[in-house]
């Protein structure tokens, strides 16, 4: 337990670290990158590499953004295999559901809990 544990601690803290220098030494804004380590994980769950990842790293590879992009990507393929093209469609949004609709759900809920700030 302590190495998976450690596994995924040294992931997450590898990728938000990337994510780090991107935002420090590059002129591309936050939500650039978050746009890039989605689609980066798509493309390498896509092709089967980021499963090596997920296998070494479980939560650390599976919770942050790139993670969400490897479940898009994963659900499509499930679903292209059992339903053919309508499956490229329909399987990253079933694969995410739980994800998206806690997202929404939990949004809602620090929303209401939070005081905003009114513009100046």
């Amino acid at each position: 337990m302590g190495d998976k544990l450690l596994n995924a601690f040294v992931t997450g803290g590898v990728l938000c670290v990337i994510a780090q220098i991107l935002v420090d030494k590059t002129k591309l804004t936050s939500a650039r990158i978050m746009v890039m380590y989605v689609t980066l994980g798509v493309l390498l769950g896509g092709i089967g590499i980021y499963q090596k990842l997920v296998d070494f790293g479980g939560a650390g590879a599976t919770v942050p953004l790139m993670g969400f992009g490897y479940n898009l990507a994963k659900g499509v393929m499930k679903e292209v295999d059992q339903n053919g093209l309508l499956g490229a469609f329909t399987g990253g949004i079933k694969s995410a559901a739980g994800g998206i609709t806690a997202a929404i759900f939990f949004g809602y809920i620090a929303s209401l809990i939070a005081k905003s700030k009114g513009r100046r």
